[in-house]
C-alpha cells in the first residue's frame, strides 16, 4: 500500500469527512506493539491533547492491572476507557473513566456479564463487551455494546473479510453500538510479509459500517485495496449515513496515534 502514491486525491473539491472521522481514535500506547512506559504514554497522550486533532478522542486506555501505576504518575489523563485484564474490576471512582471493556469468558454469555458487571458501574461509563466475530447476540442488554479484535500477534487472530461484515452487518441491523480494536494500523487493507496476513484497515471499517447502514453487504468494502476507490466511497458519503455509522461504530483503539492521522491527511480525508 502506497498511500504517498495517492497525490492525485489530495486536492478534492469535496470538503473534510468531519463525521466519519471525528473522534475515531482512542489511544493504546500501552499496548502492543507499541507498549510504551506509563510516563511515556501519558507525556504523548499529552502532546496530542496539545496539538488537538479532531480525529482522536483524547480517551486514554489503560489496563484494570495498571491502574495503581498511572495513579502514581504526575499527568493524569482527562478520559479514560477501562480494558478490563484482572479478574475483578478494581475500584475507578477516582478516575475519568468514561468506557470499561471487558472479554467474555468462553462459558459465559454476554447477557450473564453484564448483568454481574452493570451493577458495579457508575451510570457514566459505558460497558463493551468483547466477543469473537462469529458471536452474534440479538438480545443485548440495554445500554450495553460490543467489541471487536481485528488483528493481534498471530494470524489467527486477524477475522475474515466474511466474519467481520457479518459482525458489521448484525450490529447495524441490531442497532448496537461496537468497539474495535488491535490490527487497524493504517487506513488501508493491506498484506503484513511478517504475519503472511492481510490487515483490516480503519477505512475500510468505517466504509463498510456505511454500507451496512445502507443496507447493503459491506464485504466488498472490508475486502478492497484500491485505494482510489475507497477515497471516492468516503467522499460520497451522504451526511445522514455518516452520523448514522459513527453512532453505531464508537471508536478503535490505536498503539499509534499519529499513524491514523498521517494516512487520512495523505488520503486528502483528514478534518
Amino acid at each position: 500500500m502506497d498511500l504517498g502514491a495517492m497525490t492525485s486525491f489530495e486536492c478534492g473539491t469535496q470538503g473534510p469527512r468531519t463525521t466519519l472521522f471525528s473522534s475515531l481514535v482512542d489511544d493504546a500506547g500501552l499496548f502492543p506493539p507499541t507498549s510504551l512506559h506509563m510516563s511515556e504514554a501519558l507525556a504523548r497522550h499529552q502532546r496530542d491533547l496539545d496539538a488537538g486533532s479532531p480525529v482522536l478522542t483524547h480517551r486514554f486506555l489503560c489496563p484494570s492491572s495498571r491502574l495503581d501505576a498511572l495513579r502514581r504518575e504526575p499527568q493524569q489523563p482527562r478520559r479514560l476507557g477501562l480494558i478490563v485484564d484482572t479478574s475483578e474490576i478494581p475500584p475507578f471512582d477516582d478516575l475519568p473513566v468514561d468506557l470499561v471493556e471487558v472479554r467474555l469468558p468462553p462459558e459465559q454469555s454476554v447477557n450473564a456479564m453484564a448483568e454481574r458487571l452493570q451493577g458495579h458501574l457508575p451510570p457514566n461509563a459505558a460497558l463493551f463487551i468483547e466477543v469473537p466475530p462469529t458471536k452474534l447476540v440479538p438480545n443485548m442488554p440495554q445500554g450495553v455494546g460490543l467489541k471487536v479484535r481485528c488483528g493481534g500477534a498471530t494470524p489467527d487472530a486477524f477475522p475474515s473479510v466474511g466474519q467481520l461484515a457479518a459482525f458489521i452487518g448484525f450490529c447495524v441491523a441490531h442497532d448496537i453500538r461496537f468497539k474495535a480494536t488491535a490490527g487497524l494500523h493504517h487506513a488501508v487493507r493491506h498484506f503484513d510479509p511478517s504475519l503472511a496476513v492481510d490487515r483490516h484497515g480503519f477505512l475500510n471499517l468505517v466504509l463498510a459500517v456505511c454500507e451496512a447502514v445502507e443496507e447493503r453487504d459491506p464485504a466488498h468494502v472490508l475486502g478492497t485495496t484500491d485505494v482510489g476507490e475507497l477515497v471516492r466511497l468516503a467522499r460520497a458519503v451522504p451526511e445522514q449515513t455518516a452520523k448514522r455509522a459513527r453512532q453505531l461504530l464508537v471508536s478503535y483503539g490505536s498503539c499509534s496515534t499519529s499513524a491514523p492521522i498521517d494516512d487520512l491527511r495523505t488520503l486528502g480525508l483528514d478534518t
